[in-house]
């Protein structure tokens, strides 16, 4: 039987589980936003960097969007959280683009357009889970869950791999309970894991982001894991059961091996 925690012990535990430097935040809808809450259009165009900042800051207050309150916020975003339909065109500007559509400009993330309409239609109908999407640090709620949707850890490679293998630890399905799906940051960071998809796996956990257009300041040896609200409180059950508690020499190693200082042979040589 899962062990009921708060939101914040939740965060608590992942923190441990991965040795996280950030904080975990989490995804809800909401009829009305917290009272602290500051809308995501005022802090970054990119909602996507929002959550990131919102990870990285101490203290820093939720975000918010939703009806009346998408001033500032990207129209991809828009859509893919949705708030508003995907413009028809958005099928040449992330591909190959065309002379007509914001002047050609082209982001070349799919081959063609076709291919993007279809990845596009991949995901099915994306709907918003409130009036407002809510993101805040977990941490903040250590009492009321206002029905979070989904949580989102950021950390370094070796980090994230840990959790991954967390999430693997009461799973028999190796192909499918840990998924890297095409698609901007918000949706790898939120939309995915919240379950706003029609069409998006329910029982998997979200790695990204595979968007290169946040790689200016995304750290290049940082990824996410982001989760529905069920995989988490599984993984935090789970945790001093596995190799993480119980072989933490595995997970974090105090002595490495340095590979490319002195190789006992090199690839191909006798």
């Amino acid at each position: 039987m899962m062990t009921i925690l708060s939101i914040a012990e939740i965060g608590k535990r992942l923190v441990k589980a991965g040795r996280l430097e950030t904080r975990p935040v989490c995804a809800y809808g909401a009829k009305v936003v917290p009272c602290n809450a500051v809308p995501s259009g005022m802090v970054e165009r990119c909602v996507g960097k929002t959550i990131y900042r919102l990870a990285i800051s101490e203290g820093a207050p939720p975000i918010y969007l939703g009806e009346g309150m998408l001033d500032g916020v990207c129209p991809g975003a828009q859509a893919f959280l949705g708030y508003s339909p995907l413009n028809p065109d958005t099928k040449h500007f992330i591909s190959s683009g065309r002379k007509d559509v914001m002047k050609g400009a082209a982001e070349h993330y799919k081959a063609n357009p076709d291919l993007a309409e279809g990845s596009l239609r991949a995901m099915g109908r994306i709907s918003p889970i409130g009036k407002f999407l809510v993101v805040q640090a977990c941490e903040d709620l250590p009492f009321d869950d206002p029905g979070v949707r989904s949580i989102l850890c950021v950390g370094r490679a070796e980090q994230i791999r840990n959790l991954c293998g967390l999430v693997h630890f009461r799973s028999s399905d190796i192909f499918g309970s840990t998924v890297m799906p095409w698609g901007p940051m918000c949706a790898s960071f939120v939309t995915y894991p919240s379950g706003m998809a029609d069409k998006v796996p329910r029982e998997a956990a979200f790695i990204g982001p595979v968007e290169p257009g946040g790689n200016s300041w995304f750290p290049e040896d940082h990824l996410a894991i982001a989760m529905p609200i069920s995989i988490a409180r599984g993984m935090c059950d789970d945790l001093e059961h596995s190799f993480i508690v119980k072989r933490p020499g595995t997970a974090f190693p105090r002595r490495r091996v340095d590979l490319t200082s002195s190789p006992r042979s090199a690839p191909g040589k006798a």
